[in-house]
């Protein structure tokens, strides 16, 4: 079918292309490669919605620091209450019978 010759003109010129293309070829697939990565890494986040991440990190800060001032009050109010129950005079328990009529 082919002539003997002709394939022994296809052997060496399939290595030669094929010793080419991976010459060429790595590097061009590891720089391709390397940007994907590169911009997996840091995508681009538009402007806009940028500074609305950052508005609303100032609000999540702010209510974090409210947050905190309630519940510093509750303490204080819980400690007062505490020391005004240690320190308040016992009330003496009532009985359940009906007092002596005399």
């Amino acid at each position: 079918m082919f002539n003997p010759e002709l394939i022994g003109l296809f052997v060496p010129l399939g290595f030669f292309a094929t010793i080419v293309a991976v010459v060429v070829g790595r590097p061009m697939a590891k720089a391709l490669a390397s940007r994907a990565e590169a911009e997996a890494r840091a995508p681009q986040i538009p402007g806009e919605v940028q500074n609305r991440l950052e508005r609303m990190e100032q609000s999540l800060d702010a209510i974090a620091v409210e947050i905190e001032r309630i519940s510093e009050g509750q303490r204080f109010t819980t400690k007062l209450l505490s020391d005004v129950r240690d320190s308040a005079p016992a009330i003496p328990a009532r009985s359940s019978a009906p007092p002596s009529s005399q």
